[in-house]
């Protein structure tokens, strides 16, 4: 005697549901992670009270511990001037943006920006903006 059950279970589970999650879920970072652009080196910018943002071409930071980096690769300073001639190159304005922590002396910025300055580009140096100080 052959007694088999009328109603039988399912044992699959439909993933359809969770692609679908997964899926928005991988629009909704990729979006933002485009809007945000990181700096991605920990540089303590000098303080301004204005703000004008430029948008920089070529981007050169100097860390504190004085290594620099031209569009985020480290680049040792006797061949900066080489790396920025290639930088420079694939742009179409010539325009470099100084990321320079606050801890280091003058003496390299005048130095990058010499080097800027005889490779006919314009220079800006990147700043925060800092708060308001109110006297009380």
């Amino acid at each position: 005697m052959n007694i088999q059950p009328k109603n039988k279970l399912e044992t699959s589970f439909s993933l359809a549901s969770m692609t679908d999650v997964i899926f928005l879920l991988l629009i909704f970072f990729m979006l933002t992670s485009s809007i945000v652009e990181p700096n991605g080196l920990p540089v303590d910018l000098p303080g301004s009270k204005v703000n004008n943002p430029v948008a920089p071409v070529v981007k050169v930071t100097v860390s504190t511990y004085l290594k620099y980096f031209v569009n985020g690769e480290e680049v040792p300073f006797a061949q900066i001037e080489i790396a920025l001639q290639k930088a420079l190159l694939t742009s179409s304005e010539k325009r470099i943006v100084l990321y320079i922590d606050k801890k280091v002396a003058v003496e390299h910025l005048v130095k990058l920006a010499s080097i800027a300055n005889k490779l006919g580009a314009k220079v800006a140096i990147a700043t925060q903006l800092e708060a308001e100080k109110t006297d009380k």
